[in-house]
């Protein structure tokens, strides 16, 4: 599935901007993060999302309606893409058999048949990039891959980050997807993955997680932080709805019902806990 962007946005963004991905349906998480980012301080019109609004949780309709009126920024994800059409599957790219495939066949259902109409018009006039001057940084936000939207990159996959890199004509690149957080610099470029504020992170806590991109003297600060919020209410909820337990589960256990997506060093990090990072990048543009 190749990435077009469907428009193209250009921001201008004073630090401190709060980025965040896969939303995933949980509206309690996504509550808790408009809550945060209200505890920092920061508007709708500095927070960025990378997509997935819809996935496994049990509210597809009212966490797309809670995102519409929150107003923040929105890139498409493969699952706006793919809900904007009424499409059959979700084109995550899971590889066809696997444990994440079955899985799919419960949840994209699921979802599909609760999205409005309403819902699907918005999520059919997203972007498929976003580009914004932050600093003196060009940064580019994305879903999944830079010419791919359902191209899962981990931050084991330094080859892979780098050829990305190469393609995006950024000097950062923010994007979601791979339901990791993580931060990776390959030479003056730095790939930045929030999270997921919907799923946790396969570190067996039940907490999820979103970005910070701050400032401080001449460098930029990205950061990766924790989300708490009532992640047992909802795993009940999906609970009550029997069609993906094992992602409930997963809300609840901190571990993914799947590791199939995953390399082989992400797979043996499975369970331990993930720490909050942060990584300092000079604010003026390298010379590239």
């Amino acid at each position: 599935m190749r990435q077009a962007p469907l428009s193209k946005i250009d921001l201008v963004l004073r630090p401190p901007v709060l980025v965040y991905g896969g939303p995933y349906s949980n509206l309690r998480a996504l509550t808790a993060l408009r809550e945060r980012a209200d505890e920092l301080g920061i508007p709708a019109s500095h927070v960025i999302c990378t997509g997935d609004v819809v996935a496994y949780g049990a509210e597809p309709e009212e966490t797309a309606a809670a995102v519409r009126a929150w107003g923040c920024h929105v890139v498409a994800g493969n699952c706006e893409a793919q809900l904007a059409t009424a499409a059959e599957d979700c084109a995550c790219g899971f590889e066809q058999g696997s444990e994440c495939d079955r899985l799919a066949k419960g949840w994209y259902p699921f979802a599909k048949a609760r999205i409005s109409a309403e819902s699907r018009s918005w999520m059919g006039g997203l972007p498929g990039s976003l580009t914004a001057l932050i600093g003196d940084l060009c940064v580019r936000v994305i879903h999944g891959g830079v010419t791919a939207i359902n191209r899962f990159v981990f931050a084991s996959q330094r080859g892979v980050i780098a050829e990305e890199l190469e393609h995006a004509q950024a000097d950062v690149v923010v994007a979601g997807h791979a339901g990791l957080a993580f931060i990776e610099r390959i030479g003056n470029r730095v790939w930045f993955n929030p999270g997921a504020i919907g799923m946790p992170a396969n570190d067996g806590t039940p907490d999820t997680w979103y970005g910070l991109i701050g400032a401080e003297d001449n460098s930029l600060l990205f950061s990766t932080r924790r989300l708490h919020y009532d992640h047992q209410a909802a795993a009940a909820a999906m609970m009550g709805h029997a069609y993906a337990n094992g992602y409930a589960r997963a809300l609840v256990t901190g571990l993914w019902p799947s590791l199939d997506v995953l390399p082989p060093a992400e797979r043996a990090a499975t369970g331990q806990r993930l720490h909050e990072r942060t990584v300092r990048v000079l604010a003026a543009a390298p010379t590239r």
